[in-house]
């Protein structure tokens, strides 16, 4: 069991909940004092799962049980993978598909990075390369031509940045996609899943109507990243998660998404099955509304939603 540092003290009093649970197994003498350890316990993550840190939060975004794409397509009421992307290759850090959910027929595509060290590997760590993104453009051009919504999950550290990846074209397939996201005469929900850095889900991240899990995160830069650009040290990554105003309640006071999707206490890796119903629930309220509105109207507010983003200061009249 993975236990974050800010979770020890929760893991103490829980052993010993249950060291005391198999003594009184036979003899109920301690059971007045477990239920006084177990208010205590509630009390306990109560006062430290309000009072998380920016980078705490990341560290539960990024913890390894917490729900990743494939754990959500699992969850869907009927799948059909589809694969490559028409020009190169399969990119194995995306997964999409034809899907359903409930009466909802849909093209579900998501970032996926793997659960143990081969897994990983194997998806690089959830890092697109550019026939990852070609993939996702492809199969959100089939959801237009047969009038699907699409529903695009957010989860990676960012694009590939490898040699092999910008020969073949990163920043133009990203580039693309932003564009004709844009254009796409069709419904697309976003949710933000996990790690939301850079280019690498903003290639995949412009839609209509943009959800977020309570402790993911979304930045134009890892905390690592801008620690070693700012402070030449990437051990300032606490200092670079505040300053970022990276978590989901600071990206929906500045307009950048619609609406922050609960978690259970302490992260989505503690109730998986909560997370997945909270999940479905804004899908499906989100379809509801988006279905009724014109294309036209459609993409004229989609293209507003993202001009209004930001804050402008005039800082010439600055002292």
């Amino acid at each position: 069991m993975d236990i974050l540092p800010h979770e020890k003290q929760i893991h103490e009093y829980i052993k010993a909940i249950e060291h005391l649970k198999r003594q009184s197994q036979a003899n109920p003498l301690f059971d007045s004092e477990i239920d006084k350890l177990e208010q205590k316990l509630e009390k306990l993550k109560r006062s430290i799962y309000s009072s998380l840190t920016p980078w705490q939060r990341v560290m539960i975004c990024r913890h390894p049980s917490r729900p990743h794409t494939i754990d959500y397509v699992k969850q869907l009421d009927s799948y059909q993978e589809l694969f490559g992307d028409r020009t190169f290759r399969q990119d194995h850090a995306i997964v999409g598909g034809l899907a359903k959910i409930g009466d909802m027929k849909c093209v579900i595509i998501g970032q996926e990075k793997g659960f143990d060290t081969e897994s990983r590997v194997h998806r690089n760590f959830g890092m697109l390369c550019p026939e990852g993104f070609r993939k996702a453009m492809r199969l959100m051009r089939l959801a237009e031509k047969f009038n699907l919504p699409v529903i695009s999950l957010l989860d990676t550290p960012g694009a590939y940045p490898g040699l092999e990846a910008e020969e073949r074209g990163q920043g133009w397939a990203i580039a693309e996609n932003l564009r004709d996201m844009m254009r796409l005469k069709t419904p697309i929900i976003i949710v933000l899943i996990g790690e939301g850095c850079s280019g690498g889900a903003l290639g995949m991240g412009i839609g209509d109507s943009i959800g977020m899990l309570e402790h993911a995160y979304y930045s134009v830069i890892s905390p690592e990243g801008c620690a070693s650009i700012l402070w030449k040290d990437s051990s300032k990554n606490v200092e670079a998660a505040t300053a970022l105003k990276l978590n989901s309640e600071n990206m929906l006071e500045m307009g950048i998404i619609d609406a922050i999707i609960n978690e259970p206490l302490g992260g989505a890796h503690h109730d998986p099955e909560a997370v997945f119903k909270n999940v479905r629930r804004f899908i499906l309220e989100q379809w509801e509304v988006l279905k009724m509105i014109p294309t036209e109207v459609l993409l004229e507010q989609r293209y507003l939603k993202f001009r209004k983003m930001g804050i402008l200061e005039d800082v010439s009249r600055l002292p």
